[in-house]
C-alpha cells in the first residue's frame, strides 16, 4: 500500500501540474473537466491508501486535494478557466505534500533482492540524501503526469480535431525536459547507492528495467511521437503515447521497489 500510495501522490501531482501548464486558450474546457475527474478518482485511491496504516490523520491531506479537484471538475463545467487553473495548481501543490507525507513511510518497503550490505554513509553523501528524498517525488511526477496528459490530450484530439497542435507539441517538450531532469535524479541516486552498498544481480536486474524502460525507452517514443506529430498525425501519435505512458508506469513503479529499501533513490 505504501508504494501505491507514493504511486497515485505522483502521478496526481504531475497531472495537475501538466495540466496547469497547458493553455485553457487553445484546448477545450472538457478535457480539463474531463481529466479533473481523474484527478478526483486518484486523491480518493490515495485517501483510501492513507487510511490502511491508520497514521493519524495523514489521510486528510489527499482527501483535501480530492475535495480541490472536484471543485476542479465544476469551476471547468462552468466555464471558469482562471478559478479552473488555479484549483489545478492547488490539486498539485497538496498532491506533493502529500507525497512527501508518505514518503517518511516508504522505508518499511523491502526492496527487490535486499541482499545488499549498507555500509556507513558518508557525511557529504548524507548531505544530499534529504535533498534528492524530496526531488525525487517532483522529478518522478513530473515525468508521470506530463507523459499521461500528453496521451490525454492526444485522445482529445479525436473529439476536437480542429484544435491547434501547439499544446501537444509543448506537453512533448515538457516530457523532454522530464525525462532530462529524471534521468540526472535517478542517476545521482544510483551513483551515491553504489558508492555504499554491493547490489544483487537481482537489483541490477530491475535497476536495468527501470531505465530501458521508464527513462530510455520513453525518451525514444517521445522523440518519436514529436516526429509523427510533423506528418501531421494527431492519431498514431497518441498510440505511441499510449505505449509511452506504459514504459514510465513501469519505470516508475520499479524505481519505488528499490527506492523503498535504499539509502537514495535510483
Amino acid at each position: 500500500m505504501l508504494v501505491l500510495s507514493q504511486f497515485v501522490l505522483r502521478l496526481s501531482f504531475g497531472l495537475a501540474l501538466a495540466m496547469g501548464l497547458t493553455s485553457p486558450r487553445k484546448v477545450t474546457s472538457g478535457f480539463f473537466r474531463n481529466h479533473s475527474y481523474v484527478l478526483l478518482g486518484l486523491n480518493v485511491v490515495a485517501t483510501l491508501a492513507a487510511l490502511a496504516p491508520s497514521d493519524g490523520r495523514q489521510w486528510l491531506v489527499p482527501l483535501t486535494a480530492a475535495v480541490l479537484s472536484y471543485l476542479a471538475a465544476a469551476a471547468w463545467l462552468y466555464e471558469r478557466p482562471a478559478v479552473g487553473r488555479g484549483l489545478l495548481w492547488l490539486v498539485a501543490g497538496v498532491s506533493i505534500a502529500a507525497a512527501w507525507l508518505a514518503q517518511s513511510h516508504t522505508g518499511a518497503v523491502t526492496s527487490v533482492g535486499s541482499h545488499s550490505t549498507i555500509e556507513s554513509v558518508p557525511a557529504d553523501a548524507e548531505s544530499l540524501m534529504p535533498i534528492l528524498r524530496a526531488i525525487d517525488p517532483i522529478a518522478g511526477g513530473f515525468m508521470l503526469g506530463t507523459t499521461i496528459t500528453a496521451m490525454f490530450l492526444g485522445h482529445w484530439y479525436l473529439n476536437t480535431p480542429t484544435m491547434e497542435l501547439a499544446p501537444l507539441r509543448r506537453l512533448l517538450g515538457l516530457m523532454a525536459l522530464a525525462i532530462t531532469a529524471r534521468a540526472v535524479t535517478s542517476g545521482l541516486g544510483l551513483v551515491l547507492q553504489t558508492h555504499i552498498a554491493d547490489l544483487s544481480t537481482a537489483q541490477w536486474l530491475m535497476i536495468a528495467l527501470r531505465w530501458l524502460a521508464g527513462i530510455i525507452g520513453t525518451g525514444i517514443l517521445t522523440w518519436m511521437a514529436w516526429q509523427t506529430l510533423k506528418i501531421p498525425n494527431t492519431q498514431s501519435a497518441t498510440g505511441i503515447l499510449y505505449v509511452a505512458v506504459i514504459t514510465v508506469f513501469i519505470g516508475e513503479l520499479t524505481s519505488l521497489l528499490l527506492s523503498g529499501g535504499a539509502s537514495f533513490p535510483v
